[in-house]
């Protein structure tokens, strides 16, 4: 009744072997996960505070004439977020009111979306990304894919459970009905997937999946079952030995690959599948860099990367964009945003007056 399929024949030797350098590979390479800390995050917060006085002086800077704006970003912008869970519920439990609903009547423009992103819970904030999604026009995957690569398989299990709470709908059953063909396909497999968590490396089963990406790309089947199969069940740290062992045995990164290829809707989905999987941080620079450098600034996604990432990564996501651009982050977001949406994201940035 086992599920397991083993080989009749094999070599501990040779199996340890290849474990052994498959790892001194992924070591030499900077690509071993790490769980997320502290110090990776921009944001700024107390170790103490009291959520009812943090409440009242909310109460203050939006009851009568004018919004204090300096005061809402002075608390909201220096809170983790199980500190703005309690500031929420002092909040209600003394004004009986939703601070939440509260502040979208007080606050506007892109100054809004930024705050009401950032109060909401992180797995209630991605339900809220995903269905702005999927309810463009064309949905943007990029931002699906990000929410179904990135996050933790229990922080995916929390935003599809948030999302069904909020829309009185699965994610996955969104999904569906607003994409079409290949892409419905490949969304759909990563948003439903429960991904292994855990660091140990298959060496032989990284050598052979490599192969069987390598092939699909140059065959330009894009939609094989295998190629979806591999990225949207495999462990982060076994997809990293198996892009490793692309690039090892071809030449050249499956990323390029993918471009070299062509571009279509699929290909592009591929790609970002692959960058968010391997690395998050070039990938997110990348997407700050296009927000900043169009013409005409990309809010939505400038909000979306430094709301979602403030208290997780953010510090060295800054550390790529400036060995990228010679820029630093905070410097190229303040020449492209203005008022009190230029001084809350430099508040999650960090940057202290």
């Amino acid at each position: 009744m086992a599920s397991l399929i083993a080989p009749d024949h094999f070599s501990p030797h040779d199996d340890a072997e290849a474990l052994r350098n498959a790892c001194k590979d992924i070591s030499k390479r900077g690509l071993k996960p790490r769980k997320l800390s502290p110090t990776m995050a921009t944001l700024i917060a107390p170790e103490n505070f009291s959520p009812v006085d943090d409440a009242e002086v909310l109460r203050k800077s939006v009851k009568g004439w004018g919004t204090d704006e300096k005061a809402i970003i002075s608390i909201l912008g220096h809170r983790n977020a199980a500190q703005r869970k309690q500031i929420r519920l002092a909040y209600e439990q003394s004004y009986q009111e939703d601070l939440l609903r509260r502040l979208e009547s007080e606050l506007s423009g892109d100054f809004e979306k930024a705050a009401y992103r950032w109060i909401l819970d992180p797995a209630d904030r991605d339900a809220v990304l995903a269905h702005v999604a999927i309810k463009k026009s064309v949905c943007n995957y990029n931002v699906i894919i990000e929410i179904a690569t990135i996050p933790s398989p229990e922080e995916l299990l929390a935003v599809r459970k948030a999302y069904q709470v909020r829309y009185k709908h699965s994610l996955e059953e969104d999904l569906a009905a607003h994409t079409t063909g290949d892409i419905r396909k490949l969304l759909v497999a990563l948003v439903t997937a429960y991904r292994y968590d855990g660091s140990e490396i298959n060496a032989k089963l990284a050598n052979s999946e490599a192969d069987i990406l390598h092939d699909a790309i140059k065959d330009k089947a894009f939609n094989h079952d295998e190629v979806i199969r591999i990225l949207s069940t495999r462990s982060k740290t076994q997809l990293m030995a198996t892009f490793n062992r692309y690039r090892d045995d071809h030449g050249t990164s499956i990323s390029k690959s993918l471009l070299e290829e062509g571009c279509d809707g699929l290909q592009k989905a591929l790609h970002v599948a692959i960058r968010c999987l391997n690395d998050p941080k070039k990938y997110f620079e990348k997407v700050l860099r296009n927000a900043i450098k169009r013409v005409g600034t990309d809010e939505d996604a400038l909000t979306r990367v430094i709301v979602t990432r403030a208290e997780r990564d953010l510090k060295d996501i800054k550390e790529v964009y400036y060995k990228k651009n010679s820029v630093p982050l905070d410097h190229a977001v303040a020449k492209e945003t203005s008022g009190d949406y230029k001084d809350f994201l430099l508040t999650l940035l960090g940057k202290e007056d």
